[in-house]
């Protein structure tokens, strides 16, 4: 064996395993937001250097299969890697949502205005009260989390849901040793944090992945997963591209047991390199069912990029809310295949506002490139930089047209759209028995706002029950009509059917506010026979 041979195995067998990953918050696996993405430079790692010089390994062992070799132990990867992995421990206060929502046991509360929100909405419901009876409110914690080194002079990621708010932070090695950290950067839309500790010395760190794992292919998750020191779980990755309802970004799937402890800690190959960061788990109970997510190593890479340069990620902003486009909508306005993302609402003072955009209108290209869905809409404009000039293709009933616009930036935190007044009075309803629904002016229902028509009963027998349609539920449209009265939605439907010529069913385009939130549908009718 020559000398550079020899170098080679001293290095690689130098690197001691450390486990110490991200606190995976939450029953449901807080580990949560590392759904990011926003453009950025491109991070490079070199291989790490040895903490210190070690006895040397030997090769991995291995059997032969028909497929390939497996290996018979993971002792080796995890002696190489779990240096570079780390314990974050944070004082704080704890960050309590005001809201009614039962949690589940070990979970704690998300904001509303957290991207995660959502996603774990769907645990709460119907699980007992985590607080046992008593009002939720901030307290004093010592929370605990994992993170790992990704260069040798200080740098390492977290989740950010583990370090925010946070008073100190320090960093446990596998060691013993332990560093005060500094929050370098976070982005609480991806749930990714970069944090900094200064030392003489050089630290273990572990490089990102430049190539994407395939289904199947074998993955280790590091941890500490309940504050009981460095944990190591092996499983394979189970999909790609799985939308946790967080945002537009797409998250790996693992089977590896990821507990709460684990979030910000991460998930490795059999070369030793990092394919995700461990961030949520699906969990209806609060205990591991072996489905996990992990933020793509690509993910982390441009977030990171961005928060080492500026501190913060900046992405473009249109200034819309945005649905997916049924067959029963495209054929409502004339679209020959459900693609496209379609315009809910405009917000006030976007960028979007100050263009030809409207409620109704479907953005089916972004500078020539064809938009599948409005996750794929989100995405591409979530990696353009704001201030960058954009050209829209727009279908707007049937028509297509051009918008040209400048990206705004995406606003951080929560962006609440202005509440219309009320205006007090009472008035009976009207019936449009061919839509199955009674409705009334919004303006003479107490607390509807002054916009649209109000839905007061709902036929359960008709299309519009089918759709979700509800008693309270504003109708603010009909065909590409705003309407505030029940005359108003009859001539919509009227418009649609006369445009449907020869068509024995008629799906009529129709936006609804519920709450604060609008949504597009397409009511089904049929037309009368003569």
């Amino acid at each position: 064996m020559n000398n550079s041979d020899q170098s080679s195995v001293t290095e690689q067998a130098s690197r001691k395993f450390a486990r110490r990953p991200v606190a995976v918050t939450a029953a449901a696996l807080i580990a949560a937001g590392a759904l990011g993405v926003a453009l950025g430079q491109d991070m490079r790692f070199a291989s790490a250097e040895p903490a210190q010089p070690t006895t040397t390994t030997q090769a991995p062992q291995t059997v032969q299969t028909p497929y390939g070799a497996a290996p018979l132990t993971f002792a080796d990867l995890v002696q190489k890697v779990s240096p570079a992995v780390v314990s974050i421990n944070v004082k704080g206060d704890s960050k309590v949502a005001e809201n009614d929502m039962p949690g589940i046991p070990g979970m704690p509360d998300i904001p509303e205005d957290n991207p995660l929100y959502d996603f774990f909405k769907q645990f709460r419901q119907g699980q007992p009260n985590g607080h046992g009876g008593r009002p939720p409110r901030p307290s004093p914690t010592m929370a605990q989390g994992s993170g790992f080194f990704i260069s040798p002079d200080g740098y390492l990621v977290t989740n950010n849901h583990v370090v925010e708010d946070a008073e100190e932070i320090s960093v446990t090695m596998e060691s013993g040793d332990k560093y005060p950290a500094t929050l370098v950067g976070a982005d609480p839309r991806t749930d990714v944090a970069l944090l900094k500790v200064k030392a003489p010395q050089q630290f273990p760190y572990v490089n990102f992945s430049g190539k994407d794992p395939r289904v199947g292919d074998w993955v280790l998750a590091v941890g500490n997963p309940f504050g009981l020191g460095g944990t190591v779980t092996a499983g394979i990755i189970s999909a790609h591209n799985r939308d946790i309802g967080s945002g537009p970004y797409d998250y790996l799937q693992i089977d590896a047991a990821v507990n709460r402890g684990n979030s910000g800690g991460p998930s490795f190959n059999l070369d030793g390199e990092v394919i995700g960061m461990n961030t949520a788990i699906f969990s209806p109970s609060g205990g591991n069912v072996g489905i996990a997510f992990a933020v793509p190593a690509a993910l982390l890479k441009e977030v990171v990029g961005q928060l080492q340069e500026h501190g913060t990620v900046d992405r473009g902003w249109l200034g819309v809310v945005i649905q997916n486009v049924s067959d029963d909508i495209a054929d409502s306005i004339g679209l020959p295949e459900a693609k496209g993302a379609m315009v809910t609402k405009v917000a006030e003072d976007g960028p979007a506002a100050k263009q030809d955009v409207k409620a109704g209108d479907v953005i089916v290209e972004v500078n020539g490139d064809k938009i599948d869905d409005s996750r794929d809409l989100a995405r591409k404009i979530a990696e353009l930089h704001p201030n960058t000039d954009v050209k829209l293709a727009i279908v707007r009933y049937g028509k297509e047209h051009q918008v040209n616009m400048k990206l705004g930036t995406f606003p951080s935190g929560k962006k609440l759209a202005a509440l219309e007044d009320d205006k007090p009075a009472d008035s009976g309803s009207e019936q449009l028995d061919n839509l199955g629904l009674s409705l009334a002016p919004a303006v003479k229902v107490p607390g509807a706002g002054e916009d649209g028509v109000v839905i007061t009963d709902v036929d359960p027998n008709s299309d519009a029950a089918d759709k979700g349609l509800k008693a309270g539920d504003i109708i603010l449209q009909v065909a590409g009509e705003m309407v505030s009265q029940p005359g108003d939605v009859a001539k919509g439907v009227k418009k649609a059917m006369d445009n449907a010529k020869d068509k024995d069913k008629v799906n009529v385009l129709v936006q609804v506010k519920t709450g604060d939130q609008t949504r597009f549908i397409a009511l089904s009718l049929k037309k009368a026979k003569v």
